[in-house]
């Protein structure tokens, strides 16, 4: 881990940031009751003992809602995935019309992820960037697959800082110097497609050489796995390959989470390992469909819930960065479905160069 410590990222920076905005009232804990009540937000874990900076800024936004005109999974309504939980550990390998249908709905999510990370500024909130995902995936007539699903109450994940993944969208104002994760998931035509990136807030973030050192290590560490798919390669060749990456930049993979089949269910088999010396059993075969979605974080690779049972945090505070794509093994290799564009917003940048006053 670098030796240079950012003072703009600090906990106490960050704190002082957030006072001076419009959340003031809703991340302190005060005695005046009042003043809760008249700013209208509110921390609703203020007994829980947060491990970085980030605070959940309630309430949340009214659950939104999809015509029926669009297709609905099966958890649309009851939040029970039950298809999915039926699937057993057999593996799909698609034909062609599944692939072309596959393609269809990648390309989507492609495009709602551009337009959602398009939006990324100091100072709006991960709700309105929630609103603008659910408003994008109906203007292609798709369902935004986490919506409801095990009772998810967004349309997007938004992860920032030390948020590992599944942050809820909720009225915090983004920062100059966050990092967040945008988790996008469209079902479209029966079929599910899934793809996230980490993003810079603001010059600040891009300053910082640990907030660099963790994004653009996930992103290599994604390109690196993705590599080797073929026929015939062993899934838990991916892990060793994103973990022997991740060491060699200081950075640890949080195990924790990985990648997973997709296709007309969400998270189908197989189960994707990120780590190494994995038992991941099966190999690559022409038709399969899955993601890799490889999370690291600057400290222990170690996680813990908040109270909401979905945001899942770093216990030490560190931040964390993920990329995911969604990936077809062909004939001869892969095809990644959810490949970004030319003028995709993101994408890599170089290390900070370290001012002489530093």
């Amino acid at each position: 881990m670098s030796s240079t410590t950012n003072t703009s990222n600090s906990p106490e920076a960050v704190h002082k940031a957030q006072c001076q905005g419009l959340q003031h009232k809703a991340i302190h804990k005060t005695g005046n009751k009042n003043l809760e009540i008249r700013s209208g937000f509110y921390n609703p874990f203020p007994s829980y003992h947060f491990t970085g900076t980030v605070r959940p800024v309630y309430p949340l936004s009214s659950k939104r809602t999809v015509p029926t005109s669009i297709q609905h999974p099966d958890w649309a309504q009851t939040g029970v995935p039950v298809g999915e939980r039926r699937y057993g550990m057999k593996w799909s390998f698609l034909d062609s019309q599944a692939q072309d249908a596959m393609r269809k709905v990648s390309i989507l999510s492609r495009e709602v992820l551009d337009i959602v990370a398009a939006e990324l500024r100091p100072g709006i909130t991960t709700d309105h960037l929630d609103e603008v995902c659910h408003r994008a995936c109906l203007e292609r007539q798709a369902y935004p697959s986490p919506l409801n699903y095990n009772r998810f109450p967004k349309s997007l994940c938004t992860s920032t800082n030390e948020v590992v993944c599944h942050g809820i969208p909720d009225h915090r104002h983004l920062l100059d110097g966050d990092i967040i994760n945008l988790d996008v998931s469209l079902y479209h035509g029966g079929y599910h497609a899934d793809v996230n990136e980490t993003y810079y807030v603001g010059d600040r973030a891009k300053a910082d050489p640990d907030s660099v050192r963790v994004v653009e290590t996930a992103r290599e560490c994604l390109d690196e796995a993705i590599k080797l798919v073929k026929p015939g390669v062993p899934i838990r060749e991916f892990g060793k390959a994103i973990e022997k990456h991740a060491k060699s930049k200081n950075c640890s993979v949080i195990a924790t989470w990985g990648g997973h089949g997709i296709n007309t269910e969400f998270h189908p088999p197989p189960w994707i390992p990120h780590y190494a010396k994995n038992k991941a059993a099966g190999v690559c075969k022409p038709g399969l469909t899955f993601t890799i979605e490889p999370i690291l974080t600057l400290g222990a690779p170690r996680d813990q819930y908040w109270p909401d049972e979905w945001t899942n945090v770093t216990s030490d505070g560190k931040r964390t960065a993920q990329f995911e794509h969604t990936i077809l093994v062909t004939e001869t290799g892969f095809e990644v479905l959810t490949a970004r564009k030319q003028n995709s917003p993101g994408g890599p940048i170089s290390m900070p160069v370290p001012s002489e006053e530093q």
